[in-house]
């Protein structure tokens, strides 16, 4: 059975998710957590599977304590946050979570965007993600072009690096290997490749890589 840690200052938003996850029969709720560092301590007590976790949070506000409870454990965080924080999105993101959704999140969406964590994916919402960190990534970029080498992306061969550019659009597998006439399997494999040559933790850090390193550009076709 599938654990869950829900963490955000406002009780009636954390009760409320509280109450949509333990509605799941695969989906239980241990704890509930009111600041960071709260949260922090529930995941080392309960050991679970996915943290639910607001990036303004007191004590230790939600990018800290991801950072911690990546460094500590093997739980998969996802950040809540709203359309006016996307500076703290891309934060969250290079913090070590594995996606995040909005606050005013639709019930049947925080249910699916849990269970995606929970099965070691990530959450990369084709529309959101994508505009949120192209975006952001672009104003990384300005401010270090120094040190963001394209020739990072030169370990990966040519399909891989195709893979790449198609994944940072926010395709999903399926259409990804219609694009490149191959097998969803192969698909995987080539997202398995990336990930592992560039040292990154999931899809969610590889759109992050494809944008700084410029292989793909924001607001391109």
């Amino acid at each position: 059975m599938s654990i869950r840690v829900v963490a955000d200052d406002q009780e009636p938003v954390r009760s409320g998710f509280s109450m949509i996850l333990e509605a799941q029969r695969d989906i239980e709720v241990v704890a509930q957590a009111g600041d960071g560092a709260e949260a922090v301590a529930a995941v080392r007590r309960h050991a679970p599977d996915v943290l639910l976790l607001d990036i303004r949070m007191p004590v230790i506000d939600g990018l800290e304590a991801a950072r911690q409870v990546g460094a500590q454990s093997a739980c998969r965080v996802v950040v809540l946050t709203t359309l006016d924080l996307d500076e703290y999105v891309y934060e969250a993101l290079y913090a070590g979570a594995s996606g995040f959704l909005l606050k005013d999140v639709r019930r049947d969406d925080l249910v699916h965007a849990v269970r995606v964590v929970a099965a070691d994916d990530s959450l990369l919402a084709p529309t959101v993600t994508r505009r949120l960190v192209a975006d952001i990534v672009r104003r990384r970029r300005e401010e270090a072009a120094a040190e963001v080498a394209p020739r990072r992306l030169e370990v990966l061969t040519a399909r891989e690096e195709e893979t790449l550019r198609l994944l940072a659009r926010g395709p999903s597998d399926a259409e990804i290997a219609t694009t490149l006439f191959v097998s969803e399997h192969t698909v995987k494999t080539h997202v398995s490749n990336v990930l592992g040559k560039l040292g990154l933790r999931d899809r969610v850090q590889a759109v992050i890589c494809a944008y700084e390193t410029g292989l793909v550009t924001p607001g391109a076709p």
